[in-house]
């Protein structure tokens, strides 16, 4: 008799990644759903599940980190971070002077109450229903 063994197309280190990232995900969702329950009882229930969640998540990242299944990121140089804040603040400051010459120096807002907005001169339509 012939006997065809099932070999996984991923690795251990594959499978335990992808799972990895679907607890993350999962862990988002059910932090969402919590925040946003207005019943308490599905508050409660999306809090135990975003709880045991973050427990598989972090027993799950422990093991792998054991096996070198998961390296983290190694910690940013403050160098790096210093001239990745400059750069944000120059792109910062063009997109504000844009908005200034586009807007012709109004506000730098994206909203402005309707008893602020310039008044037009409004052409005298009917209204669409009677």
């Amino acid at each position: 008799m012939y006997q065809q063994q099932s070999q996984s197309i991923l690795s251990e280190e594959d499978w335990a990644t992808t799972v990895l990232c679907d607890l993350k995900r999962v862990v988002r969702e059910y932090a969402t759903a919590a925040t946003e329950s207005t019943c308490p009882d599905i508050r409660q229930l999306f809090t135990k599940l975003l709880n045991n969640s973050l427990a598989m998540q972090g027993q799950l990242f422990q093991a792998m980190q054991q096996c070198n299944m998961y390296q983290p990121a190694s910690p940013a140089l403050k160098q790096e971070l210093e001239k990745q804040a400059k750069q944000n603040k120059q792109t910062q400051q063009k997109t504000q002077q844009m908005l200034q010459q586009k807007l012709g120096g109004q506000p730098q807002t994206m909203y402005t109450p309707m008893h602020q907005q310039p008044q037009h001169a409004q052409p005298n339509h009917q209204p669409y229903y009677m």
